[in-house]
């Protein structure tokens, strides 16, 4: 699907050994393993939501994302769809971000400054951040709820 328009770039992938089992452990993000401390250090979710979003966006290049939740405010989120087509910007991809029992935990709406869909190595990190945000998601409400 790659033509000169948009070459198919290459994703980064970085292996390190975990310290304990000596198993090799594959990060699709360069800011994965950042995330994943911010995550079990209990980083506020809006903050850990918003890294997830910048990391993607330094990733794949060229886009902006943004990652909301069930409960968020829809008219926010639509004047946010408003604004992103005044400023010229085209829906990229809109992934949701689910828990292990398909629970709906929210979505990452992601827009580009040129109508594209995302290549097969953007897919790939995509998935890998809807799964960064589920866990942080799931951490937040495990944590609100035991109070």
């Amino acid at each position: 699907m790659a033509d000169e328009h948009f070459p198919v770039r290459n994703t980064f992938r970085l292996t390190s050994r975990h310290r304990d089992s000596g198993a090799e452990v594959q990060y699709l993000l360069r800011a994965e393993e950042q995330l994943l401390h911010s995550i079990s250090a209990r980083i506020p979710l809006a903050e850990i939501l918003q890294k997830i979003c910048d990391a993607l966006n330094s990733e794949i290049g060229n886009v902006i994302s943004l990652a909301s939740l069930p409960n968020d405010d829809a008219d926010g989120l639509a004047a946010i769809v408003r604004g992103a087509g005044i400023f010229g910007l085209h829906k990229f991809c809109s992934a949701p971000v689910v828990g292990g029992n398909d629970e709906a935990l929210g979505s990452i709406e992601m827009y580009c400054c040129v109508p594209r869909r995302p290549f097969l190595g953007e897919i790939c990190l995509i998935e890998r951040a809807t799964c960064l945000a589920a866990v942080a998601i799931k951490r937040h409400n495990a944590a609100r709820d035991s109070v």
